[in-house]
């Protein structure tokens, strides 16, 4: 039988504490408790969370997985937008305040406190229409230069972007906002729409398409210029974003052809991997939150959803170890 020594190259120890700084794999007995420790991998999950008050789908979101917003999208049955906000505290959902103009496939980017909710689809057609969520009221903001909806969204209140989208045809254009009117900024390599993003306005990414292939396309922004960056492994559109530049989420989405997925994938900064996937697949969800901890809200699967699910990275901790 092989022996723990011969794997590690090292035996056993007995100490008195747990190490202060272990390394992965390591294993030691603390014999002031009398229990056999390791370090190890906890693997990356996702989790059911509270219900939204209102089933949607094609919905705008923002915030933090303790502190999410989500706001606008389809609510059936009919076609009339939804202006329903909703607030979450982590367990639960709750009403906020209603958005002056109801639309679904709403860009959005910032906090629970601090929301902005721009562009999206009303009937018959796309708005340019921006509003400022204060944690209780949507106020008026800076109109957008184009009319679009399904755009890769990023950045805060006072500092946000718009990519992409679909018009009349997929847009390539990049809008910047200041707090108060957009600008102009790079256009995207690929014209796309029904695509992701997250990040900041200086340090974005736009993911995805469900305009045009390829499906499974990536772009940074540095505040002026979109430059390529890794495919997603599975081509997707109307996906939930999530995270920064360097650390972000992709969630569900549609597989172009009719398939509701429920692949999520971490992106480095320069590669996407496949990790734990949605608990059910869907598209048209809202993403919120961070690279290890994330949320993805509504959807349809393909019914609308009012289902969320929490997401926790991947993590080392100390485990106790026993013969189960």
């Amino acid at each position: 039988m092989t022996t723990f020594k011969e794997i590690r190259g090292t035996a056993i120890q007995s100490v008195s504490s747990d190490p202060s700084n272990p390394e992965e794999g390591q294993i030691w007995y603390n014999n002031t408790i009398g229990v056999l420790k390791g370090y190890d991998l906890t693997l990356a999950a996702w989790a059911s969370g509270g219900n939204l008050v209102t089933s949607r789908a094609s919905l705008g979101g923002a915030g933090t997985q303790t502190e999410a917003l989500v706001f606008g999208g389809y609510v059936p049955p009919g076609s009339t937008p939804s202006a329903a906000t909703e607030e979450y505290n982590g367990t639960s959902w709750g009403p906020g305040g209603n958005m002056g103009t109801g639309r679904r496939f709403v860009g959005g980017c910032g906090t629970q406190t601090a929301g902005l909710a721009f562009g999206g689809r009303i009937v018959p057609g796309n708005v340019t229409t921006t509003e400022e969520y204060n944690g209780s009221t949507w106020g008026p903001g800076g109109n957008m230069t184009t009319a679009r909806r399904a755009m890769a969204s990023a950045g805060t209140q006072t500092a946000g972007l718009a990519g992409g989208g679909i018009g009349s045809n997929p847009y390539a254009n990049t809008e910047e906002y200041d707090g108060s009117a957009w600008t102009a900024g790079g256009n995207l390599n690929i014209s796309r729409g029904y695509l992701a993003g997250c990040g900041t306005q200086t340090s974005a990414l736009a993911f995805g398409s469900g305009s045009a292939p390829p499906y499974n396309a990536t772009e940074e922004y540095d505040g002026s210029t979109w430059t390529s960056g890794g495919n997603l492994n599975t081509g997707r559109f109307s996906l939930g974003g999530a995270g920064t530049q360097t650390a972000g989420l992709g969630i569900g989405g549609y597989i172009p052809g009719g398939t509701y997925s429920s692949a999520t994938e971490l992106y480095d900064g320069s590669t996407w991997t496949t990790t734990t996937p949605l608990t059910t697949g869907r598209g048209g969800l809202a993403g919120a939150g961070t690279q290890t901890v994330g949320l993805g809200a509504g959807g349809y699967t393909p019914t609308v959803s009012n289902a969320t699910e929490e997401f926790t990275g991947a993590f080392l901790s100390v485990k106790k170890i026993t013969t189960s």
